[in-house]
C-alpha cells in the first residue's frame, strides 16, 4: 500500500508553507522506469546458451587445472571470457576496463590447495559518470569440480555450476553497456570458489583497500537449472540469500537491536527486499523467494566474503537444486545420470534470472545514493518521526519513507514525503512496525531503504 498524503495533512504535519508543498507535489516522481521492463527482458537465451557451451567446452575449469593450453582448463577458460568483455567494451566505444586480477594463494596439506597457486579474476569495470566510486557488482564463477574437490584433470563440465553464473555476467554486460550510468557497475568472473571463496576474498580486500563504497553484490551461483531432486519443474521461483545484519556490526549495535528491533534489517537483508521489489514491479512472470538465510545450510557462496566485511551481497540462484548434477563425476549408477551436464540447463531459465540481475542492476546505478544519518524517534507517542540527512553529491527529487508489520518480509507500506529531511507519520505508532528511508530520483528510481537508528 502506497500512501500519498493529502496536501492539508502535510501542512499539518510538516509546517511547511501550502506554496511551497504545491511545488513539491508537483514533483511527484514516476511510478515506474520503464527502461527497466526493457533492460529486464533483454537477456537473450541463445547468446547464454552459446556463453555456456563455450565455458562447458573446456572440459574443467578446475581452480588447479591447466593454465597453459588454449583449448582446455582454467587458463584458456578465464583468457576466453576476457576475450569475450574485451570484445562488448568494442561494442560500446570502449566503455569497459577489463583486466586480469591476480592473488597468490599458499598451499598446505589440508587445503583444497594443495601447492601455492595464482588465483585469476576477470573483471569488467563500467566506469560511472557521476559516483565512480559507487560500486554495484555481479558476479559469477569461473571454475567448476567434481566429486573430488582436489581431482584437477576429470572433465567437469560446469554447465549449471556455475558456467550459468559466468554467462550471466557477460549478457548483463552486453545489455547494460548500451546505457550510461551514475554509479560504476562491475561484471566479474571469480576463481577459487570451490576451493574456499579465493577470488571474492581478493575482490573484497581490494575494495576495502581502494576505499569503494559498495551499494550491492549480486552473486549468481547456478541460475540454470529447472528440475529439482524431488522431481518439481519450475521455471518462474528463484531464490535471494541473504545475511540478516553484518557480522562487523559493534556489539553496541547488537545490544542496540535488542531494544530497538532491526535483527532482520541489515544491509544485506534490504538488498534482498530491493530485488524482490524490482523483480514483483518489472518482470511479474517471476516469483522471487527471499530466503533468511546467509546460504543453503552448511554450505557457502562468493557473496560471503564481501558480507565478512561488511559490504552488502546476496545470492540469487534456482529454487530447486538437483544434487546429482553438482560437484559429481560424470557417470550412471542405477539408471541414474551424474554430471553437471548441458542437458541440466534451462537456458531460458537462465536469461530471466539474468535479467533480473540487469534491471536490479540498472535500477541501482541510475537511482540516487541512499540517505545518510536516517534517524527514528517515538516511543511513548502516538506518532513516529524520522530524520535524515541528504547524500553527497547531487541532491535526489526526495525522499521515500517505507514502513511494514514487525511479522512480514517485505515493506507493505509506503508515503512519499519530497525533498524535506524529516517527516512525521501522525498516528503510526512506532511499537508497532518497522522502518527505513530511500532516496528517489527523478525518473523514479530508488536507493536501497536504509534502516534507522533511534535518536536525532
Amino acid at each position: 500500500m502506497e500512501i500519498r498524503f493529502s496536501l492539508v495533512f502535510a501542512v499539518l504535519t510538516l509546517g511547511i508553507p501550502g506554496s511551497q508543498l504545491k511545488a513539491q507535489d508537483r514533483a511527484l516522481p514516476p511510478a515506474i522506469d520503464p527502461r527497466l521492463t526493457t533492460i529486464g527482458t533483454a537477456p537473450s537465451a541463445s547468446r547464454l546458451e552459446a556463453d555456456i557451451r563455450s565455458l562447458v567446452g573446456f572440459g574443467t575449469r578446475h581452480t588447479l587445472s591447466d593454465t597453459v593450453s588454449t583449448t582446455r582448463g582454467i587458463g584458456a577458460a578465464r583468457r576466453w571470457i576476457k576475450a569475450q568483455f574485451d570484445t562488448i567494451s568494442v561494442a560500446c566505444g570502449g566503455c569497459l576496463e577489463v583486466s586480469f586480477q591476480h592473488s597468490i594463494v599458499n598451499g598446505g596439506p589440508r587445503s583444497r590447495i594443495p601447492n601455492d597457486v595464482d588465483i585469476v579474476n576477470v573483471i569488467a569495470i563500467q566506469r560511472g559518470q557521476v559516483y565512480p566510486n559507487r560500486y554495484i557488482i555481479m558476479s559469477g564463477d569461473i571454475d567448476s569440480r567434481v566429486s573430488n574437490a582436489l581431482d584437477s584433470t576429470s572433465d567437469s563440465p560446469g554447465a549449471n555450476d556455475n558456467a550459468s553464473g559466468m554467462a550471466g555476467a557477460l549478457e548483463a554486460a552486453r545489455v547494460l553497456t548500451q546505457y550510461q550510468f551514475p554509479k560504476t557497475i562491475v561484471y566479474v568472473g571469480l576463481s577459487g570458489e570451490e576451493q574456499g571463496l579465493f577470488g571474492g576474498r581478493e575482490l573484497a580486500r581490494v575494495a576495502v583497500a581502494e576505499g569503494w563504497t559498495i551499494e550491492g553484490v549480486l552473486n549468481n551461483d547456478m541460475i540454470g537449472n529447472i528440475h529439482g531432486i524431488d522431481g518439481t519443474i519450475d521455471n518462474q521461483t528463484f531464490r535471494i540469500f541473504s545475511e540478516p545484519t553484518p557480522v562487523t556490526e559493534t556489539e553496541r549495535e547488537r545490544n542496540a537491536r535488542r531494544f530497538t528491533g532491526g535483527e532482520v534489517d541489515g544491509v544485506s537483508r534490504q538488498l534482498a527486499r530491493y530485488v524482490d521489489r524490482i523483480t514483483t514491479t518489472y518482470l511479474p512472470h517471476l516469483r522471487p523467494r527471499m530466503i533468511y538465510r546467509l546460504d543453503r545450510f552448511g554450505r557457502g557462496g562468493h557473496h560471503r566474503p564481501f558480507n565478512d566485511v561488511g559490504f552488502p551481497g546476496i545470492r540469487i540462484m534456482e529454487a530447486h537444486e538437483n544434487y546429482t548434477r553438482q560437484h559429481q563425476n560424470l557417470r550412471t549408477e542405477n539408471g541414474i545420470a551424474y554430471g553437471d551436464v548441458l542437458e541440466g540447463v534451462d537456458f531460458s531459465y537462465a536469461a530471466r534470472l539474468t535479467g533480473v540481475n540487469a534491471a536490479v542492476l540498472a535500477a541501482l546505478a541510475w537511482a540516487p545514493p541512499p540517505p545518510e544519518n536516517v534517524r527514528i524517534r517515538g516511543a511513548v507517542s502516538p506518532s513516529t518521526s524520522l530524520s535524515w540527512s541528504p547524500p553527497a553529491g547531487p541532491a535526489p527529487l526526495g525522499y521515500k519513507i517505507y514502513w511494514r508489520d514487525t511479522t512480514v518480509p517485505q515493506w507493505n507500506h509506503s508515503v512519499w514525503v519530497g525533498s524535506v529531511t524529516e517527516f512525521t507519520l501522525t498516528n503510526v505508532i512506532i511499537d508497532d512496525y518497522l522502518f527505513g528511508v530511500a532516496s528517489v530520483g527523478a525518473d523514479g528510481n530508488e536507493s536501497v531503504v536504509v534502516f534507522p537508528r533511534s535518536g536525532r
